[in-house]
């Protein structure tokens, strides 16, 4: 639990909880351990994991009950930073986290689905971990309308929650395709498959609240240890 993130500690633990609930790992009504020893576990102090769980039970995730302790409420309809998010650790779950590789202004390339109103995209290209296990590598086009520059400072965690803070874009809905594709040539020895390699490749078009095209990724995922996971509930 000690990587750099931008989210307050708490809400990493928050979310983790979240992602975990979703997976399955954290079945409906399952209790969870005591307050100190779940602390010790995550290697973080008590009162962290108190306004955790206190996020939780505000969402509706947990019920508190004195004297008997914590328990599961599970639901699908929970708003999460990481709610469009859809790549799992094997075992399920898993807290995402980002190294910025590299954001550039570009004009957009030829032949790419066409998206926004401007002729220039930022390009933001990132290693993301799950639990610290680096699992996607990620190539996002911004359409260039929504800022003039990012800064890289800006770009390690959630992008949604970025553009939605900081630039008043709200991304709203998202179409994804699989496919394969093979591991790009810009991608760091600290991801696992090797440039050139085919792996599992999640396409997506993420569309704005006005249902305009605000942006395009791709992210290539190391199915040694993560796969793409949609539920339907």
């Amino acid at each position: 639990m000690k990587d750099r993130h931008a989210l307050p500690l708490y809400l990493q633990i928050s979310e983790m909880l979240i992602r975990e609930i979703h997976a399955g790992r954290l079945a409906d009504g399952a209790r969870l351990p005591p307050e100190r020893d779940y602390a010790a576990s995550l290697n973080i102090s008590v009162g962290t994991l108190r306004k955790a769980l206190a996020d939780l039970a505000e969402k509706g995730l947990l019920e508190r009950v004195h004297g008997s302790g914590n328990y599961i409420r599970a639901r699908a309809d929970v708003e999460s930073v990481y709610a469009f998010f859809r790549v799992e650790l094997l075992q399920g779950g898993g807290l995402p986290t980002a190294e910025l590789l590299s954001v550039d202004r570009l004009p957009k390339p030829e032949g790419m689905e066409p998206f926004g109103t401007s002729s220039e995209a930022h390009r933001i290209r990132r290693l993301r971990r799950l639990n610290g296990t680096p699992a996607i590598l990620e190539e996002i086009w911004l359409d260039g309308s929504y800022a003039a520059r990012l800064a890289p400072q800006d770009l390690r965690e959630s992008l949604y929650l970025f553009y939605r803070e900081r630039l008043n874009l709200w991304i709203s809905g998202a179409e994804d395709r699989l496919g394969t594709g093979p591991v790009p040539d810009w991608a760091p020895p600290a991801f696992g498959p090797e440039p050139g390699r085919i792996t599992l490749l999640a396409s997506r078009v993420s569309h704005a609240s006005d249902g305009a095209r605000a942006e395009i990724s791709r992210g290539w995922i190391d199915t040694d240890v993560a796969t793409y996971v949609a539920r339907l509930k």
